[in-house]
């Protein structure tokens, strides 16, 4: 008998502490929103979070196995030959490590005013240009 009476007793306190806290949180966001602390939390994780799923360009250069002093279009090239050969014989996480690699350093080649839309045209035609000769001579 004393221990239910126990229990319901914990039960009932642990029901009016949670509600006290529910009751307390919902104040202290009111009053961030008020202050405008609310947003500039808001603003600041959303940087964190965008730096943290960053890729280093340190890495991004490793993985596509390109010099950091490379052309635009040997880049574009490293970057269709092992994305091609991750889609038919590897995995889509490899795949996906190429593809963010590549993101990275046109990221980069553009703040540094490197970047070449016609350079990475010309390149896709060439590629396009070698299947086809291939696809010929089967």
């Amino acid at each position: 008998m004393a221990a239910r009476v126990l229990a319901q007793v914990l039960v009932a306190g642990a029901t009016v502490v949670f509600r006290a806290a529910t009751q307390a949180w919902a104040q202290a966001l009111v009053n961030a929103q008020k202050s405008g602390v609310a947003s500039e939390a808001a603003q600041a994780g959303a940087s964190a979070a965008k730096k943290a799923g960053q890729m280093a360009l340190q890495e991004a250069h490793m993985i596509l196995g390109v010099d950091a002093n490379a052309p635009w279009g040997e880049v574009v090239k490293r970057f269709k030959h092992l994305f091609d050969v991750n889609e038919k014989h590897g995995s889509f996480y490899l795949q996906s490590k190429v593809y963010r690699a590549k993101e990275t350093i046109e990221e980069e080649y553009k703040r540094l005013g490197l970047y070449s839309a016609e350079e990475e045209q010309q390149v896709q035609q060439q590629q396009q240009a070698e299947q086809q000769q291939q696809q010929d001579k089967q």
